[in-house]
């Protein structure tokens, strides 16, 4: 069984972890050891650092939320091929339509929504400045945690 999620396909077993982790969601210590297991056994899967980010942010766990959100970028970035520092990027570092450099881009976003709850609102603003030179199309929704900072002023 395999199991589509922003960041790709889960591959057998992880899948399995990932939708046991779904369904003990209520259950934060069992959720989270499931995908702590599904991260140990596919760490370069994008789909697990997807799962483990948002269950961090829903369970209001910031600081891993960062963490993980942090390497996600790193994952990503290695798998496109570029440089996973942001603020070294520009609309020609990668192809960002692709599926490694698109998953960058929503991580990203993830990041400036992070950086916001935790009060950072120059943090987010530096990041979504980024993202609008890197995603002109916002094909990662942006504009969304945009309109959400500009309300938090």
């Amino acid at each position: 069984m395999t199991l589509e999620l922003y960041g790709g396909a889960a591959p057998p077993g992880i899948a399995e972890l990932l939708l046991d982790a779904m369904g003990h969601y209520g259950e934060t210590e069992m959720a989270e050891a499931k995908l702590l297991e599904a991260r140990q056994m596919a760490p370069g899967s994008l789909a697990v650092h997807f799962s483990l980010y948002k269950f961090y942010f829903y369970k209001k766990r910031l600081v891993d939320a960062e963490r993980i959100a942090r390497e996600a970028l790193i994952e990503a970035a290695n798998q496109g091929g570029f440089d996973p520092d942001w603020g070294n990027l520009d609309a020609d570092s990668a192809d960002w339509t692709n599926e490694a450099a698109h998953f960058y881009l929503f991580s990203l976003k993830a990041l400036a929504f992070i950086r916001l709850r935790q009060g950072d609102e120059s943090g987010c603003w530096r990041i979504l400045d980024k993202i609008e030179q890197l995603d002109c199309n916002d094909s990662v929704g942006a504009s969304v945690i945009r309109e959400i900072a500009a309300g938090a002023h």
